[in-house]
């Protein structure tokens, strides 16, 4: 495998352990605020960012590529009101996006059509990652400013579910 791409993807797997640090962060921060549903929908976030790292490991193991496991940033962020941690989780989704984009194009570069077909998943992943983030701020400004719309949302969200991912190494 080419070595900036096998380094991007060892990168990607403490970009992925980030990002279900950052969404344990929003959870807590919603258990706080007596928001159950909420956290539960950022408690799975975190799960399915672990799995999305560990599949980025398990690729580069059945490729012969060794992993490097770094430290994980604390994330930093502090939340004034309940449609903040919405809007970080969006931006961060775009962020992640923009990782798999240049993770995709640093493949394509140098023709590793089994880096590009692994990532594919992930492009598609991402399309529904975004979704999901920008619907909670729709649905947060359409509901949230009411008691009621804001009960029934958080019972929205608790009701949410972990499934594993079904990608094939």
């Amino acid at each position: 495998m080419d070595q900036e791409v096998s380094r991007l993807l060892n990168e990607q797997i403490n970009k992925e352990f980030y990002s279900a640090y950052l969404y344990l962060d929003i959870a807590n921060y919603y258990d706080s605020q007596g928001l159950d549903g909420f956290a539960n929908w950022y408690e799975i976030q975190a799960k399915e960012e672990m799995d999305h790292a560990m599949l980025f490991y398990h690729y580069l193991h059945n490729n012969d590529v060794p992993v490097t496991l770094e430290a994980v940033a604390k994330p930093e962020k502090t939340y004034s009101g309940l449609m903040e941690p919405l809007e970080t989780a969006l931006a961060h989704e775009r962020y992640v996006t923009s990782l798999i984009n240049a993770l995709y194009a640093a493949a394509q570069k140098v023709h590793d059509f089994r880096t590009t077909q692994f990532l594919d998943w992930f492009i598609k992943e991402q399309g529904e990652e975004e979704k999901n983030s920008s619907d909670q701020i729709t649905k947060m400004k359409l509901y949230g400013g009411d008691a009621k719309g804001l009960y029934m949302l958080n019972s929205e969200l608790l009701g949410r579910t972990y499934a594993a991912p079904t990608l094939t190494l």
